[in-house]
């Protein structure tokens, strides 16, 4: 290892601005503790992992152990709640995903949601992870038109009689579910669907080994290989009126959880981007050609100030996002440019990577392989990047381009 190499860990961060600094002293001193977990219990495994498609369901309990679930919920900052999910993204982009999911769509919803005796029976458990939840949202043929297309139907019957009547205390669900995170092994699913009496949209948490609900994991994917993605399909699955989100009315009242994971994601691009600086500075250290370090090249030079330069001016936008957070103040329309914009500086930075990388950047043994894929995931999920974009062009223009 070259001096320059040993003396690594001395040289500045991809917190080049020092963002973390804005955290308060326990704040920081929790995100040290993630830290640490992340370096002996993920980053050893997380390739095997991916390139097996295997999920770790054994390190639940320590990842638990952290008290981590839905920050803001224990008093937290906005900030160091999004910077949770940076540092598992800088270390492995799949867990942070698992993370999302299941706290801040599955916890979130039963906290936004759930009545009191919903929360009491499940809260507590999905904050430990004793129990795994998914989100059920996204259909087979309705992806970012799913509020308007969505094909799931939900009929309230009668259980005495099994017929409608308009007031029965049970639901019989049909239709199918695609692209649900966590959906192979979870206990419940959080499942959106279209009442037939009125239309509206309903919410319900269906136990995963109901009658009725079949799961297949889908299989070839070449980004978040470690997260197990699920077609979900519901024939006539009954679910207690119990079990219905009594708050839910219409896909509107979803919103504002819908802009909190859209926000998460968005913290997803600057984890990504600061796992490709590492990566490819130390690479560009390591490695040497023509009898230099490739950092000796001011090719390579301009690259890494390209990375870093996305990720701290990512930073930025996310850190201005958490104060508005704070404030109650983010909007859809501010969520949507911070996850479209970052996206795009993401899939800069981690094609640069990757280039550094040569065609060892290709390779799974390398890091910058598994980041560069997971990348792509990130630039489609919670809203494509296109689809952001259009959210913003129509509140700077009071024109909707969106049919």
């Amino acid at each position: 290892m070259s001096s320059a190499a040993s003396n690594l860990v001395d040289l500045p961060t991809a917190d080049f601005f020092a963002y973390e600094s804005l955290l308060s002293q326990p704040e920081r001193d929790k995100l040290a503790e993630l830290r640490a977990f992340l370096a002996t219990e993920i980053a050893p495994y997380a390739g095997e992992w991916w390139n097996k498609a295997e999920f770790p369901a054994h390190i639940l309990p320590k990842l638990a152990a952290l008290e981590l679930s839905t920050p803001a919920q224990r008093g937290y900052s906005h900030l160091f709640a999004g910077l949770v999910i940076a540092e598992m993204t800088r270390v492995d982009t799949s867990i942070a995903t698992f993370f999302l999911v299941h706290h801040d769509l599955f916890v979130e919803s039963l906290y936004a949601f759930g009545t009191p005796e919903q929360q009491q029976r499940l809260l507590s458990d999905a904050s430990s992870l004793r129990i795994t939840g998914a989100f059920a949202l996204t259909e087979p043929n309705h992806g970012s038109d799913v509020a308007g297309g969505m094909e799931t139907r939900a009929r309230r019957i009668s259980s005495s009689t099994g017929r409608p009547d308009g007031g029965g205390d049970t639901w019989v669900l049909n239709g199918a579910k695609r692209w649900i995170g966590n959906g192979t092994f979870c206990d419940y699913v959080l499942v959106w669907a279209r009442d037939e009496a009125d239309g509206a949209v309903r919410g319900f948490i269906v136990d995963a080994t109901l009658p009725g609900v079949s799961r297949t994991r889908i299989e070839n994917k070449i980004a978040l290989r470690t997260v197990q993605n699920a077609d979900i399909v519901f024939e006539d699955v009954r679910v207690a009126e119990a079990d219905r989100f009594a708050a839910i009315s219409s896909f509107e009242d979803t919103k504002e959880l819908l802009r909190g994971s859209r926000i998460m994601v968005a913290w997803q691009t600057v984890g990504q981007q600061l796992a490709a600086f590492d990566v490819a500075r130390q690479y560009a250290v390591e490695r040497h050609q023509f009898g230099r370090p490739l950092a000796h090249f001011q090719l390579i030079q301009q690259q890494l100030v390209t990375m870093l330069g996305n990720a701290v001016a990512s930073m930025a936008m996310m850190a201005g996002l958490a104060r508005l957070q704070d404030e109650g103040a983010a909007d859809m329309p501010q969520v949507a440019l911070a996850k479209s914009y970052l996206s795009a500086r993401m899939r800069e930075s981690v094609a640069l990577g990757r280039s550094i990388l040569g065609g060892n950047g290709i390779l799974t043994d390398y890091r910058m392989a598994r980041i560069f894929s997971d990348a792509e995931a990130i630039y489609t999920y919670e809203g494509s990047f296109e689809i952001n974009t259009l959210i913003v062009g129509r509140a700077v223009t009071g024109v909707s381009a969106i049919a």
